[in-house]
């Protein structure tokens, strides 16, 4: 099986529905953000030491990586932004989650996410109008994951994945 790439906003449930879709494909999972913080640390850390290029560089080495045959990745909302990856995910079924602003606002509060950190749900929202052409250009399918059941979602996407064997 080709690659499973999961793409969408910050908050979407991209990790928890590929580590979900993983295991009823019987694949492996990869959640490239996690990946960082077990190399590099806590990505907060990483963009104030480093800042945000040196991070989207660290972040597309591990997708890279990650995107390996009967693997499920989960990317960081940035993540597909890269040429780099782009080009990576050409050879992978891409799909995007997608959650509205009201689910988006619920996630995060909270959170520690670098960009978000000054700004909220309007910093989210911006973001997303700035990535959300990218993502729909880069997807294979689409899947609103804003009030579903996440056996509901991954089921959509296995179901959709079967057919393209």
């Amino acid at each position: 099986m080709r690659p499973v790439a999961l793409i969408g906003p910050m908050a979407a449930g991209k990790s928890s529905v590929g580590r979900k879709l993983a295991s009823r494909l019987g694949a492996t999972f990869v959640d490239t953000d996690r990946e960082i913080v077990r190399v590099h640390g806590p990505i907060g850390d990483l963009f104030a030491s480093r800042g945000e290029p040196v991070f989207r560089a660290i972040e597309a080495e591990a997708v890279a990586a990650a995107l390996v045959d009967d693997a499920v990745v989960s990317l960081g909302g940035g993540a597909p932004l890269a040429a780099a990856t782009q080009a990576r995910l050409a050879d992978a079924h891409v799909v995007l989650l997608m959650i509205d602003d009201r689910q988006a606002e619920r996630r995060i509060a909270g959170s520690a996410r670098p960009l978000l950190a000054d700004g909220g749900i309007d910093a989210w929202r911006r973001i997303l109008a700035e990535r959300e052409p990218t993502y729909r250009a880069l997807a294979d399918l689409e899947v609103d994951a804003s009030r579903r059941k996440m056996s509901d979602i991954v089921a959509e996407i296995a179901t959709w994945l079967e057919a393209k064997q």
